[in-house]
C-alpha cells in the first residue's frame, strides 16, 4: 500500500479520511486505544475471511471508505471490488493502490448491477449504522454465491457500556431511517447483541460458522486508560486481550467491545475450492462457534 501525503487541494472526504490512515496504516498514532482496537479488528476480519477462501476468490467490500481492507486483501491475491456511497473516495483509494486486482463500484451496493455473485461480501462496522440491520444482512447475502460467505464486524451490543436500543426489542425501526448512514459512533443506531445474530442469519438464508468477541475496554481506551496505554508495553496489551478471550462466556459478552461473525449462505452448488469444510474458528472458546450457544 503506497504512502500518500496530505494535500491542501484534496476534497474534504479525503482530508477527513487521512487522519484515520495515519493511525491505521502509517503508524502515526495519536490514540493508542484506537490504534490497538483497529489492529484487533483488522486481524480478526482478515482471519475470518482468509481461513476459508484462497487467494483469487472474489470479494466485495461494502462501505469500504478509504479502502484499507480492500487494498490489504488485494495485496494478498484476492480479487476485490471496492464499494462506498462516497464516490469521490474511489480516487483516494486508487492513490494508495500499489499492487493487486481492485475494481471500483461506488454507489449503493444493493442497487448496482454486478455481472456475477461474489465468493464473499465484507461488511465491517456498517450494520450498526442502518435502521434495518435485518434487511441489510439479507441484501448482503443476495450478493454472495450459494455456500459463499458474509464476514461482518460490529460493536458488541452486550458490552456493558452500551446504552443504545436493542434491535429485536424495537417495534418500528423505520423511525431511525432519517438518521441512518451517519459516520463514526455518533451514527450508531443499534448495536447487535450476540444472541440476535442467529435470528438475523436465518432470515437472510445464512448459517453461522463463527462468532468471536474481542477487544478489552482497557486496551481501547474506553476506561480512560489512554495515558496508561502510552507507557504500557504492547506485549502487555496482547496479554490482556488473550486473558479476555479465555474468560467465561458470560463475562466476555459484557467486557468485549467488538464482535465478528462469519456466515455461510445456504445452498447446494458445492464448496468454494480451497475452503475449509468444518473450520474450527478463531475463538479460543469452542462454544462461541455454535449457533445454539447464541440462544443462551
Amino acid at each position: 500500500m503506497k504512502r500518500i501525503e496530505w494535500q491542501q487541494a484534496w476534497p474534504e472526504s479525503w482530508k477527513y479520511s487521512y487522519p484515520y490512515d495515519l493511525q491505521e496504516i502509517y503508524g502515526e498514532i495519536k490514540s493508542r486505544g484506537y490504534a490497538y482496537a483497529y489492529a484487533a479488528r483488522r486481524q480478526q476480519t482478515l482471519l475470518l475471511l482468509t481461513e476459508v477462501l484462497p487467494p483469487g476468490a472474489r470479494i466485495l467490500d461494502i462501505a469500504a471508505a478509504q479502502g484499507n481492507f480492500t487494498l490489504a486483501l488485494a495485496e494478498m491475491g484476492y480479487v476485490v471490488t471496492w464499494n462506498d456511497l462516497r464516490e469521490d473516495l474511489a480516487d483516494y483509494v486508487r492513490l494508495k493502490l500499489e499492487r493487486g486486482n481492485v475494481s471500483f463500484a461506488p454507489g449503493n451496493a444493493f442497487e448496482l448491477d454486478f455481472p456475477f455473485l461474489f465468493d464473499a461480501v465484507l461488511i465491517t462496522e456498517i450494520i450498526e449504522h442502518v435502521a434495518h440491520p435485518d434487511e441489510f444482512l439479507k441484501k448482503a447475502a443476495q450478493l454472495v454465491k450459494p455456500e459463499g460467505y458474509v464476514v461482518m464486524t460490529t460493536p458488541n451490543g452486550a458490552y456493558f457500556q452500551n446504552k443504545l436500543p436493542k434491535f429485536s426489542k424495537c417495534p418500528d425501526p423505520s423511525i431511525y431511517e432519517e438518521i441512518q448512514f451517519k459516520p463514526n459512533a455518533d451514527g450508531h443506531i443499534f448495536l447487535l447483541h450476540p444472541e440476535e445474530i442467529a435470528a438475523l442469519a436465518a432470515r437472510s438464508g445464512l448459517e453461522i460458522e463463527v462468532v468471536v468477541l474481542f477487544t478489552n475496554p482497557l486496551t481501547n481506551g474506553h476506561m480512560k486508560t489512554e495515558k496508561l496505554l502510552r507507557i504500557m508495553p504492547r506485549s502487555m496489551v496482547n496479554i490482556i486481550e488473550s486473558m479476555t478471550k479465555h474468560m467465561p462466556l458470560a463475562l466476555r459478552r459484557r467486557l468485549s467491545v467488538h464482535m465478528g461473525a462469519r456466515f455461510r449462505k445456504v445452498g447446494h452448488s458445492g464448496r468454494v475450492p480451497g475452503s475449509v469444510p468444518n473450520p474450527s474458528g478463531i475463538s479460543t472458546s469452542p462454544q462461541d462457534n455454535s449457533a445454539s450457544h447464541l440462544q443462551n
